[in-house]
């Protein structure tokens, strides 16, 4: 009987306690978790009015590793015929840019059943500044405001370091008579983190 009683109160004792735990951590577990590299710094940004997710493909995230990105600009996205791209790379992205290895495409995102490849290339110049901060992208025809997907393909050696990183894409369209005008179309958080040993 009192083998019985006992086993009774311990499984009691640790129904409450258990559910306690759960009460106290309930808001943690059910709260959006920032990510953090392995070296334990975390990355955040307020995002800002007028924020705008952007789509993208990155064939891997190993550091030192070749990659190929593709930056997608969908149909939905573009409000006018785009005149020129403008890529905004932070400082701290320490990669090599070289213009020779960015293209244009209009672009077959892919998903389960399909790879994400380049249907047709989109001739244009590409224009790179001193410090690797700014890709400017000169389509020699206009990217029309239809329904099509395109993407601004990268190939690169991904950087040492790891941590996310914020790439901000700006569009420039030109109406006539009036002067071309720079808006923000959105920004691609890429990440750089390495393999899980």
């Amino acid at each position: 009987m009192f083998k019985k009683t006992s086993l009774l109160t311990i499984k009691k004792g640790f129904f409450i306690g258990f559910s306690a735990f759960l009460i106290g951590t309930g808001s943690a577990i059910l709260t959006p978790q920032s990510f953090a590299s392995p070296g334990l710094f975390e990355y955040q940004w307020d995002q800002q009015q007028g924020y705008r997710k952007l789509k993208y493909y990155q064939s891997t995230t190993d550091p030192l590793y070749p990659a190929s990105y593709y930056f997608f600009i969908r149909g939905k996205e573009r409000k006018d015929n785009t005149i020129k791209l403008t890529l905004k790379i932070p400082d701290y992205f320490e990669a090599k840019i070289k213009s020779k290895k960015i293209s244009l495409c209009k672009v077959k995102i892919g998903g389960f059943k399909a790879k994400t490849r380049c249907l047709e290339n989109v001739p244009s110049v590409v224009e790179i500044n001193d410090n690797q901060t700014s890709i400017e992208i000169f389509p020699k025809r206009p990217i029309p405001r239809d329904k099509s997907d395109y993407a601004v393909v990268m190939k690169i050696i991904n950087p040492r370091k790891t941590g996310m990183f914020q790439i901000q894409a700006l569009s420039q369209s030109q109406q006539p008579g009036e002067i071309p005008i720079s808006t923000y179309l959105g920004t691609w958080n890429i990440q750089v983190v390495g393999r899980v040993e």
